[in-house]
């Protein structure tokens, strides 16, 4: 560990006297006893201080400029509120999540619509909500949405998703920005579809969407992107960046990180070195606007030794797919007896979940005091894809969300009962 062994912990998280973890003020054992595991528990100051950060940054260095929070990252309506609360708009990936942002308070004209392969009805669903834009993303595309909107005797905002062939360091399962990417136009595409959506008195088109990818640490990477798009930006005024900026998943990646301002001023000063002043600038972060402000908490079941030591909680790969789609690392800890390694008790293990899978393994090089069946366990910087991507593997039912924050803490997701497996069962005719 590090000297701070909070270090990828959410604001305010702190130690007591007795080495018990703190969330939002609360003892981290209590909302383990109060509200069960597993649990995703979300601190809400440090949603609200990512949220400012991010607005703040863009308007010091882009005034006008447009932020909007990629909710694929967690749509759960509690965090959806607070984002709106505190000015964002919201970036959708499909109907399903514009009804979430609609339900959540978003203003249509704060909503961005995204996605490869939107159907019809998503299509229908945006233009009749009257949202800011819908991001266009393949030719079949672009006539469809045409037709929707002329149907419905509206004009529909766009911008085109144009893949820049430029790739970042990051993992392939979240590389999107190089050619041979399923998303958006290439560039000798993007021409195309730049002409033909001018030929559509049905939409408008008011600029160029692109993001390379999630989980970057190294900010050079948006330069490329807008020298790459910058050809196809004549008469156009706007451009969104997409997100991107990575988050400190371990202590060892915390140096590595950068800030929030820094971010959002390479951004800015790449678009306005090759563009100028007059273009409109959007962004949309994800992971890196909630990220932090999340945790899991978990109960260990077992602990045995086959040549490894495996430590056995009771979730895995259905409240936390990360570490199984990209190999992902966490950090894990006791919450009430933080590890050192190389001090006694220290325990080098492998936190397996409870799933039919080998590869159901959370963290592959924890360092634990002493584990034993019944304590408590927390993984840090679960609050991105944590929620989205739960599932019910193996008939596991999805744990709740649980915000924290002035010493209290409060479900806004229950967790889900084991009868709902099969509410969407349809009766069968007798034979």
């Amino acid at each position: 560990m590090t000297a701070d062994p909070l270090a990828v912990y959410p604001l305010g998280s702190a130690l007591d006297e007795r080495g018990r973890l703190h969330l939002g003020g609360v003892d981290a054992l209590e909302i383990a006893r109060r509200h069960g595991t597993p649990a995703y528990v979300v601190v809400e100051d440090d949603l609200r201080a990512q949220v400012r950060a991010y607005r703040e940054a863009f308007h010091r260095h882009a005034p006008g400029s447009h932020v909007s929070f990629a909710s694929k990252a967690n749509p759960c309506t509690a965090v959806l509120r607070v984002v709106e609360q505190e000015g964002l708009g919201c970036d959708v990936a499909s109907g399903g999540e514009l009804a979430l942002a609609l339900h959540a308070g978003f203003a249509p004209e704060r909503i961005h619509v995204h996605g490869n392969a939107k159907s019809e009805d998503e299509l229908a669903q945006a233009v009749e909500a009257g949202v800011r834009h819908v991001v266009l993303d393949g030719l079949d595309e672009v006539d469809r949405l045409a037709r929707v909107a002329r149907e419905r005797g509206r004009v529909q905002p766009v911008l085109v998703r144009v893949t820049p062939d430029v790739r970042g360091e990051t993992h392939d399962g979240i590389s999107t920005g190089q050619a041979e990417s399923k998303f958006g136009f290439g560039l000798q595409d993007a021409r195309t579809a730049i002409d033909r959506i001018r030929d559509h008195d049905a939409l408008r088109l008011d600029g160029l969407h692109f993001h390379v990818g999630s989980q970057l640490l190294d900010l050079a990477v948006f330069r490329r992107a807008v020298a790459a798009v910058v050809p196809l930006m004549d008469g156009l005024d706007e451009i969104n960046l997409g997100g991107g900026l990575g988050v400190a998943y371990t202590a060892d990646q915390a140096a590595q990180l950068p800030s929030v301002d820094a971010y959002a001023r390479e951004k800015v000063s790449a678009v306005r070195d090759l563009l100028g002043e007059r273009v409109r600038i959007g962004d949309e972060p994800g992971r890196s606007l909630v990220g932090r402000a999340g945790v899991t908490l978990y109960t260990v079941q077992t602990v045995k030794r086959n040549v490894a030591t495996w430590v056995g909680v009771d979730g895995g790969m259905a409240d936390n797919l990360r570490p199984m789609l990209y190999d992902a690392r966490y950090e894990a800890q006791i919450v009430d007896r933080f590890a050192t390694d190389g001090a006694a008790g220290a325990v080098h293990c492998r936190v397996t979940g409870k799933h039919c899978e080998s590869s159901d393994v959370l963290v592959r090089d924890a360092v634990l005091d002493a584990p034993a069946s019944g304590d408590v366990l927390v993984t840090p910087v679960t609050g991105a894809y944590g929620y989205a991507m739960a599932n019910t593997y193996n008939g596991v039912p999805r744990p709740p969300v649980v915000f924290v924050g002035g010493g209290r803490s409060w479900e806004v997701v229950r967790r889900e009962r084991t009868d709902e497996l099969w509410l969407r069962d349809v009766a069968q005719p007798a034979a």
